[in-house]
């Protein structure tokens, strides 16, 4: 009967992420994108809530997994189409089906480099890269913006953290286990990124605080990085 509860939570996931992809198909971009949202908290809770009950097992997390790939990868994917990317013909195609298959290409990589990597994630994880689609779709539905006005600007941007997922970039996983340095010069970058945002998007304040956060953690990644291989080289 424990075992009840973790998983109720790991279908919860994949219920939202169904969820999301019903309401984007009825044109409700904002509830296609909390419902994404909704799926991240039920992500959270499984894993925390089988290890306090002592039953977290294998088939915990090949579900796990399964449901990601739904409510992070293809909800995503789904609201970045019918959002905007349908604009851009197959180019936004493409970048739509590229998103859904690097979302499934970091599961699986994730699945196997369990035992090896350890303090850190390999690529960005695929709900912050879902959560990114999810907060800046609300952030530009409440300030009305348009991306599609901007250009390339946003199906290069889909695939940028598209490629992030399946990237070498070590991102930390701030659970205390060691791992990957922080840099503080990262850290007051990402400072001021997040503020920058928060600034600019004030007349959406929540969107923005939501935005700016899966934003900088995706930017983050990519400076701590770089400031380790300077250290490295140095």
């Amino acid at each position: 009967m424990k075992r009840i509860l973790p998983n109720t939570c790991t279908a919860a996931n994949l219920f939202f992420g169904m969820c999301s992809i019903l309401a984007t198909y009825e044109g409700n971009f904002f509830y296609g994108a909390v419902f994404i949202l909704l799926a991240l908290i039920a992500d959270g809770l499984d894993g925390r809530v089988a290890r306090a009950l002592g039953v977290a097992s294998d088939f915990g997390k090949e579900m796990d997994s399964l449901c990601d790939l739904g409510s992070f990868g293809i909800a995503p994917a789904f609201l970045a189409y019918v959002f905007c990317l349908h604009n851009f013909g197959q180019l936004g195609q493409a970048a739509t089906i590229i998103f859904a298959l690097c979302g499934m290409w970091r599961l699986a990589r994730f699945n196997v480099s369990t035992d090896t990597v350890h303090g850190y994630f390999m690529g960005l994880a695929i709900p912050a890269g879902g959560c990114i689609v999810a907060t800046t779709t609300m952030l530009f539905s409440a300030l009305d913006i348009h991306p599609e006005n901007f250009g390339m600007v946003y199906p290069i941007t889909i695939i940028i953290v598209a490629y992030l997922m399946v990237s070498h970039v070590h991102y930390p996983n701030f659970k205390g286990d060691g791992g990957e340095k922080i840099f503080l010069p990262a850290k007051i970058l990402a400072g001021a990124m997040f503020f920058a945002i928060i600034f600019f998007t004030r007349d959406a304040i929540v969107q923005g605080i939501l935005t700016a956060i899966f934003s900088t953690y995706a930017v983050f990644g990519i400076v701590n990085s770089l400031f380790a291989l300077m250290n490295r080289e140095s």
